[in-house]
């Protein structure tokens, strides 16, 4: 298990923090023709992160070229629905850069699911390189919130070791919370990405993220943690 803790006093510092951190990322690239994949999440902190991402892209004129974007999960619903992630990424991120459609792959919750995770596979093949021996794609940064159950994109407690094993790069899940529906990237995706960025944000929050960072934790995140070598953690709730 190999993870950086990074405190923030509240989300909106956190927020534009990591939102400046994941710029300076972009930044560098030597060659913003190759593209560079991001898979996004939702929840509340989102919505700051992506208004933080959008104020300071713009201020500091570092464009979107060559990024493209996918989801670490969704519900199923019409994108136009509240409760879409990805209509949150599209008000608060995608208009206000003006990214261009053919950058943005959502995945499609209101279609049937076998089209659904079809298609959401199909789109990450043709961007991401495939990693050799794993066959499972590379993504450069998946961006992930932590729930009060320690649950993550929507890997949630109680999976058996069967389905938690599950190779599939999207598969399908009828989550504890509503809407229950959703597609989800697998566990197998979040270890092979080049980096993971967690922000962990929100009261209640302090014992699921105490008991995921403890070597023997039970929480999705935990799972996560100790499939990777290192992943990033931005958080506010509080001392763990």
């Amino acid at each position: 298990m190999g993870f950086e803790l990074i405190p923030y006093p509240n989300a909106e510092e956190l927020a534009r923090a990591v939102a400046g951190r994941w710029l300076d990322e972009l930044a560098k690239r030597k060659d913003p023709k190759v593209p560079y994949s991001v898979a996004l999440s939702g929840g509340r902190i989102a919505r700051d992160f992506f208004t933080a991402v959008a104020q300071q892209a713009t201020s500091r004129g570092i464009t979107m070229d060559g990024v493209h974007f996918f989801w670490a999960d969704e519900r199923c619903v019409p994108p136009t629905d509240p409760e879409s992630n990805y209509a949150v990424a599209r008000q608060l991120l995608f208009e206000p850069l003006k990214i261009p459609a053919a950058q943005i792959h959502r995945v499609r919750g209101e279609e049937e699911e076998g089209l659904a995770l079809r298609d959401a596979v199909e789109n990450v093949l043709r961007v991401a390189p495939v990693a050799e021996g794993k066959g499972l794609p590379v993504l450069n940064m998946i961006f992930l919130g932590m729930g009060e159950d320690g649950h993550v994109a929507s890997l949630f407690p109680g999976e058996s070791a069967e389905t938690m094993a599950n190779p599939a790069i999207y598969r399908s899940v009828i989550a504890v919370k509503p809407p229950p529906r959703r597609i989800t990237l697998g566990y197998g995706m979040i270890a092979a990405a080049r980096e993971v960025w967690l922000l962990a944000s929100g009261k209640g929050k302090e014992q699921a993220l105490r008991e995921s960072l403890a070597p023997q934790g039970k929480t999705p995140l935990a799972r996560v943690l100790r499939s990777r070598v290192l992943t990033r953690i931005f958080s506010d709730v509080g001392p763990v």
